[in-house]
């Protein structure tokens, strides 16, 4: 099976059970914590209950998101030094201070004939991580993150 080639349009990826079937059952989970809350409360209900499930869905709620937060900074960060490294294999030189993390994780699409040009204009103009993507001429994939 062949992978699609990537560009700006279809860069951006998604794991269906996380993004999609995650996201629904969270959605509902807190929506019917909290519609039982307001249910309980307009008739005069035991109150610890609701509060509880509301609670719970909160908690699934916070380990959902730091569940993606997580791994999501590892990977900037091995970005960060993969791209640091090649700019100092084509260069001899580290990459630009000025450059801030969402701009060099836009920059990883650039191939290495545009990459160094690129992250002086990048650096220099202070170009926004989509204007960086937009810029490139000849995409080179990144198929790995999600």
């Amino acid at each position: 099976m062949s992978k699609q080639v990537q560009n700006y349009q279809n860069h951006r990826r998604f794991h269906p059970p996380f993004h999609f079937v995650l996201t629904l059952l969270n959605a509902a989970f807190l929506i019917s914590a909290i519609w039982e809350l307001v249910r309980t409360i307009k008739d005069n209900g035991p109150l610890l209950p609701a509060v509880m499930f509301v609670l719970l869905a909160l908690i699934s709620l916070f380990i959902f998101l730091i569940i993606r937060s997580y791994p999501l900074k590892a990977q900037d960060r091995a970005i960060r030094s993969e791209e640091n490294l090649r700019h100092y294999v084509l260069t001899g030189k580290l990459l630009d201070s000025r450059l801030t993390l969402n701009q060099t994780l836009a920059l990883r699409f650039a191939p290495d004939a545009e990459f160094p040009a690129l992250c002086n204009k990048a650096a220099a103009e202070q170009l926004t991580p989509d204007m960086i993507k937009r810029s490139i001429k000849s995409w080179r994939s990144d198929n790995d993150r999600i």
